[in-house]
């Protein structure tokens, strides 16, 4: 993630996520809105930081779905270790325990727009002191999603300006070439996950592809990642056909975006 912007000690985040995508685009936007940003890959990497003292934050964001330590049992040891906010952040509805243990809920995906609405609502310099009150978590926060474009678009216009506007053209450079390079990754696994006939880590797979993309408005990627989590395609007879051919898809998903790179954004 590129140094950018203002930086407050008072006003810090710990973004706990597994998906490289949805990190890189949060903690740029976070970082540009003034806080200083600590991030960690999952659970128990985020309990390090906090034990090693290398973070003190206001606010806590913490991805509902991760391997690992996740869930109720991290945010309990969120709770013995800080005295944050916590927000638990999801592509699809969390269950309803975990929801109720944290602060609040944000579904992703999580637009620019609404991340900065997030911060503003929740502001640590206003949060009262004692035990912050739990009766509406789901109704916390919301995620401001752009007025959908057409799902094969490469990227939402509409978020694409939003990023650009906020943001140095390097940065958002870097979050669409993470975005790729994810993308290419995850392929790999998809194509080892469906030759072993193993459905739960394709939709695990998809989930990830339908939370990063989503995030940074690739459009088609996340629709075609919301496919493959949905399981739908199991349902079919022809179930090793269709997850090939959205595979396929989504390997032309990745060229788009690598193209939309090179010609909107030259290095």
């Amino acid at each position: 993630m590129p140094d950018i912007g203002p930086q407050h000690d008072l006003l810090s985040v710990l973004l706990i996520d597994d998906d490289v995508v949805s990190r890189e685009v949060m903690a740029t936007v976070l970082t540009l809105s003034g806080y200083a940003v600590h991030t960690a890959a999952g659970g128990d990497a985020s309990l390090d930081l906090l034990d090693g003292g290398a973070c003190v934050p206001t606010m806590i964001l913490m991805d509902a779905q991760m391997p690992g330590l996740s869930g109720n049992r991290l945010i309990e040891q969120l709770r013995a270790r800080s005295k944050a906010t916590i927000f638990v952040i999801s592509a699809s509805n969390a269950p309803e325990g975990m929801v109720g243990a944290a602060d609040g809920f944000v579904l992703k995906p999580l637009t620019a727009d609404g991340i900065q609405k997030l911060l503003k609502a929740h502001k640590p310099e206003a949060a009262p002191s004692g035990s912050p009150d739990r009766s509406q978590p789901s109704g916390s926060a919301e995620s401001e999603t752009p007025a959908p474009a057409s799902s094969d678009l490469a990227v939402n216009p509409e978020t694409l300006a939003q990023l650009q506007e906020m943001m140095p053209q390097a940065a958002v450079r870097q979050i669409y070439t993470a975005i790729v390079a994810d993308l290419n990754r995850r392929l790999g696994a998809l194509d080892t996950a469906i030759a072993n006939g193993d459905a739960a880590e394709v939709r695990r797979i998809g989930h990830a592809i339908r939370g990063g993309c989503g995030m940074a408005g690739a459009l088609q990627a996340a629709r075609l990642g919301e496919l493959l989590e949905s399981g739908i395609l199991e349902s079919n007879d022809n179930q090793l056909d269709n997850r090939s051919s959205v595979v396929s898809d989504l390997r032309i998903a990745a060229r788009r975006l690598e193209s939309m790179l090179d010609a909107g954004f030259p290095a």
